[in-house]
């Protein structure tokens, strides 16, 4: 298996069904407690395991999920507010250390993170067909995304790390 994509990698749709995108959204809805059930009993020391070699640890996946999907709500009200913006970047690994420096409690995290992806499902959830075709420009990629494919890459992003989380919690469970 593929210790760094475990689910393949991501492919953005150029179109999409109804049945996907409500897909995409239970996908994104269902991570905080997915998460949870993967991590319910888990000792600290499977917490700081990474998945792979030069990986992650399990902690440190959720804090990225957290940090990616709170930058998703602003590039996802910025599309909505103006005209195919250019999102900011952000430096991934020097955010996931800010709450490791500062000792956020993994509670919170997991709290943020439901309050998060209960956000982002409202608002695509309240998405007209003209708004899901609203988009925005990454940067370090030069890819321009519609919100339809904003919704698929962040279900695939969600499926992606609790594939990475599930790597750690089932070799300790066997």
């Amino acid at each position: 298996m593929d210790r760094k994509f475990p689910i393949g990698k991501l492919s953005l749709p150029e179109s999409y069904t109804q049945k996907e995108l409500d897909q995409w959204l239970d996908d994104i809805a269902l991570l905080p407690e997915r998460i949870r059930k993967e991590i319910q009993g888990c000792s600290d020391d499977i917490l700081l395991t990474p998945y792979r070699e030069d990986g992650w640890t399990v902690r440190q996946v959720i804090t990225h999920l957290l940090d990616s999907h709170i930058n998703s709500l602003v590039r996802i009200k910025t599309a909505l507010t103006e005209d195919n913006p250019t999102i900011r970047p952000y430096n991934q690994d020097g955010w996931i250390q800010v709450d490791f420096q500062f000792d956020i409690p993994l509670e919170l995290t997991l709290d943020m993170l439901e309050n998060t992806h209960e956000m982002m499902v409202r608002i695509y959830e309240s998405l007209n067909e003209n708004q899901w075709e609203r988009t925005y420009i990454n940067p370090e990629s030069g890819t321009t995304f519609t919100l339809a494919q904003s919704a698929a890459l962040y279900a695939w992003h969600s499926n992606h790390h609790l594939a990475h989380i599930r790597l750690v919690t089932q070799e300790e469970k066997s």
